[in-house]
């Protein structure tokens, strides 16, 4: 853990150091920084991002680089400061940081596993635009529902993260409590969906609720703690907005417009079409705020109810 943290704070002081050439002088070579999440596939899946970076490079005629290893909260940073320009990221924080005017959506991915692929599985030709938060236990397991989860063990990845912790808090209220310790005997945080699979997939806790981006993945690359969980249930009905792609309000407006017209033709570029292959992607679509009403609505249902969150137990 303390080499994780020594890597993200070098990470950082090597992106600040470049804030004193400014936005504009980013801008004026074009040199553009995306930093990721593994918002659309695993951390297994990270190399994608480098080949899309160098895909967009190329029709761009831009020196894209790719910034990963970063947390939610180090990223938001980054994006905010205009140091990244572009971004894959969660939806939960794209609301804050919308409502704070700082981030302009770019695109959303519409993915193109269908229902049948894996038997627990919906698929997501019913909801384009969204995704799952995948509530999973063991697959020998007993448990059944979320009924059946009353008293166990628990396991989230992070509180910025919509699928892994306001779904699942939103699921909470439903159910009547007013924390996350009226339901479950522990509650682990473990950093990261992978290592939320991880820990139900060895059967160290009971269950988790993960991004169902990450775990079609794993599935898809045969991975076995992938293989060793079982879906349960696929939180809020419909789904939630899908992880998008953001742009910094602090980047140049021609970056905007010219990335999002190569985005959204992606799909009919056979270049492009084989990248989206390998991230289970569809295509690329254009942005709707509108589609992150659902996240939004979530959050303020907890507030509402008085929900306690994790970092106030």
């Amino acid at each position: 853990m303390l080499a994780k943290n020594v890597i993200h704070l070098w990470l950082l002081v090597l992106l600040l150091a470049y804030s004193t050439a400014g936005i504009v002088e980013a801008n004026a070579s074009r040199q553009v920084k995306m930093v990721v999440t593994a918002a659309i596939v695993s951390d297994k899946g990270m190399p994608i991002y480098e080949e899309i970076a160098e895909y967009l490079s190329q029709k761009l005629d831009w020196d894209m680089s790719v910034v990963s290893g970063l947390s939610y909260d180090e990223s938001d940073e980054m994006l905010d400061s205009g140091i990244i320009q572009i971004g894959y990221v969660c939806g939960l924080p794209y609301v804050h940081k919308f409502a704070e005017g700082k981030y302009e959506l770019l695109a959303m991915p519409v993915m193109s596993m269908k229902k049948g692929r894996f038997p627990d599985a919906k698929g997501y030709e019913d909801v384009p635009g969204k995704y799952y938060s995948y509530t999973i236990v063991h697959k020998d397991s007993p448990i059944q529902s979320w009924a059946d989860l009353k008293g166990k063990t628990y396991v989230f990845n992070e509180t910025a993260s919509n699928s892994g912790y306001n779904m699942p808090r939103y699921k909470l209220v439903q159910l009547g409590a007013k924390s996350w310790q009226d339901y479950f005997s522990k509650v682990v945080v473990s950093g990261s969906h992978e290592e939320s699979i991880r820990l139900v997939a060895q059967g160290i806790v009971d269950a988790s609720s993960v991004d169902s981006l990450v775990l079609d993945y794993d599935r898809v690359l045969g991975h076995a703690d992938a293989l060793n969980v079982r879906i349960i249930e696929h939180l809020h009905p419909g789904g939630a907005g899908i992880p998008p792609v953001v742009i910094s309000k602090k980047a140049d407006l021609s970056i905007k417009k010219k990335m999002q017209a190569v985005l959204l033709s992606m799909h009919d570029d056979p270049e492009g079409r084989k990248l989206l292959d390998k991230a289970l992607v569809s295509r690329f679509v254009e942005p709707d705020d509108t589609n992150y009403d659902d996240i939004r609505f979530m959050e303020s249902e907890a507030k509402k109810a008085g929900f306690r969150d994790f970092e106030d137990e």
